[in-house]
């Protein structure tokens, strides 16, 4: 969903004026937030899930489904019924939020799960309450899908009311601006981001040739389809899962190990074959969100020498992570950190000279070389020591793989991580079978200590392969042959079962999330029995 505030926000000819400002207070809101919790620990270990979902009317008689675009009208019956339903707690079971998509919403489970058996079992029932609260409201001829992608955007007539492909804001062929959010964030971020770039964004899908594939469909992208709008990007819908770690080292360092683990779990959860009406020839989203907020100009991106931009930038604003950021013994630099970081210098010098460490101060300064792309009005002159607006106006508009998370200011939330390359699955089943593997492998990486570094340019190839079409099958992803802290650096290219299952002398995932099975689901219950008898011996 990314950072919403209330207020006007500024179109990009004036937003960009204040461009400097914002980046100079983000700065000084991270600092002030930094000493104050820098030291922060013992928190205890929270997770929750954010499940994206589409709304469609479906036409029985002409056997036709097109996206609903009502879905935000929907938000304030959907908080207040799952306010009504409380869990044992006195909270709510669920909480709804807008998503860039006017047919989108994002639902959570209305508090955090810890890591017990209970709260694992939950998760499902929970998805699956979401799911039927929305059902409840919807009409006799709508419906509810977790879908990533619906495989309609963009074809003919795919919308309910019907529009043409036009509008000012994304000036797409395909998509009409009504597919937007109203919220005035999601127009404006649509909108700067193609004024920034100096052009509409552009994506080319590669089409799947079978027998019958016209492959000059569009004659100027031979082979391709086109795709010109952020719509076709952020109308995706995924999983997400974000975790509460102990202190600022243990988020540090899943932050790490997770990104490693993106590949191929982005190729195991792949369910996006269909795009503008078209089979393609990849499996994932990924690239295809990379594209459509890929703000950068054409000096940007090394397509004309520098002379009004300042940098040349490699990747997206969504894409993979640049920089490994632990405080481990176990990150060499020199081996892992092996691409070329583009960072703002000055930030970085402000950042070292305010006692933060050089890892996080390049990571600071890698994500601060982006202009803020939406900036509300009234919200300018803010208190630095309390607020972290503009902290998360540039941090929030980096969509990496994995996010590493400061605490909001006033809270008592701690220091977190933000796994985010899981596609949505059909079922509830699926989506919280996702979300508690993930979860269970941050146990695993957490209890035993498990070491998944390589160099990060490889964990770049690995994304891109994770993309092509069948590469949870016929794709190897190069990766360590084993986990332990103990073991030598030996990498191997493997296949996803491999990763997962093992093979020969290659140590499976799954092998070591089977420890945390029967410490949770064996244990645990004799844990719970053990301190029932201690409290009666005691109270006797």
């Amino acid at each position: 969903m990314g950072f919403l505030a209330d207020g006007e926000a500024m179109k990009w000819a004036e937003a960009s004026k204040h461009a400097d400002y914002i980046r100079k207070h983000g700065i000084k809101q991270f600092l002030h937030l930094y000493r104050r919790l820098k030291s922060r620990c013992n928190d205890t270990f929270l997770w929750g899930d954010e499940v994206e979902y589409i709304v469609c009317k479906k036409d029985e008689d002409k056997k036709q489904v097109r996206l609903k675009l009502n879905a935000h009208e929907m938000l304030g019956e959907l908080e207040r019924l799952s306010t009504e339903a409380q869990d044992e707690c006195g909270r709510p079971q669920a909480h709804f939020l807008p998503e860039y998509g006017g047919f989108m919403l994002e639902a959570t489970p209305g508090g955090p799960y810890g890591c017990t058996r209970d709260h694992y079992l939950s998760v499902e029932s929970n998805m699956k309450f979401r799911r039927e609260v929305v059902e409840s409201i919807l009409a006799k001829d709508e419906r509810i899908y977790s879908l990533t992608a619906f495989p309609m955007m963009g074809a003919g007539e795919f919308t309910e009311p019907v529009f043409p492909p036009t509008g000012p804001i994304a000036m797409s062929s395909f998509l009409p601006d009504q597919v937007i959010n109203p919220h005035t964030r999601f127009g404006t971020l649509t909108a700067n981001i193609r004024e920034r770039r100096g052009s509409k964004v552009q994506i080319l899908a590669p089409l799947f040739q079978d027998t019958n594939t016209n492959m000059s469909e569009e004659p100027s992208h031979e082979g391709h389809i086109e795709l010109d709008a952020m719509g076709f990007g952020m109308g995706c819908g995924c999983v997400q899962c974000t975790f509460q770690c102990c202190n600022i080292n243990e988020a540090r360092m899943l932050y790490d190990q997770l990104a490693v683990l993106c590949p191929p779990l982005l190729a195991l959860s792949a369910a996006t074959p269909i795009l503008r009406g078209h089979l393609v020839d990849t499996s994932c989203r990924w690239y295809v969100i990379s594209g459509s907020v890929d703000d950068r100009t054409e000096e940007e991106r090394g397509l004309k020498p520098l002379e009004n931009s300042r940098y040349v930038i490699p990747k997206s604003r969504y894409a993979s992570i640049s920089r490994y950021i632990s405080t481990s013994p176990e990150l060499i630099d020199e081996e892992y950190n092996d691409i070329d970081l583009v960072y703002d210098e000055d930030i970085y010098k402000e950042l070292v000279e305010n006692d933060v460490d050089e890892r996080l101060a390049k990571h600071i300064a890698h994500l601060f070389i982006r202009d803020p792309l939406v900036i509300y009005s009234g919200r300018l002159e803010l208190d630095d020591t309390k607020q972290t607006d503009h902290f998360e106006n540039i941090q929030s508009t980096n969509w990496q793989s994995v996010r590493f998370k400061p605490p909001p200011p006033g809270s008592s939330i701690g220091w977190r991580v933000e796994f985010r390359v899981l596609e949505a699955q059909l079922t509830d089943f699926e989506n919280a079978a996702f979300a508690v593997f993930v979860v269970l492998l941050t146990r695993v990486i957490a209890a035993f200590q498990l070491n998944f570094y390589m160099p990060l340019s490889q964990v770049d190839e690995n994304m891109k392969r994770a993309q092509k079409r069948e590469s949870v099958k016929e794709e190897k992803f190069l990766f360590r042959t084993s986990p332990l802290s103990e073991s030598e650096a030996e990498y191997r290219e493997m296949t996803v079962d491999e990763i997962m299952n093992g093979k020969d002398d290659v140590r499976s995932l799954l092998s070591a999330l089977r420890v945390i099975y029967v410490l949770c689901f064996v244990f645990y219950p004799l844990a719970v029995l053990c301190s029932w008898f201690l409290w009666c011996l005691q109270c006797a």
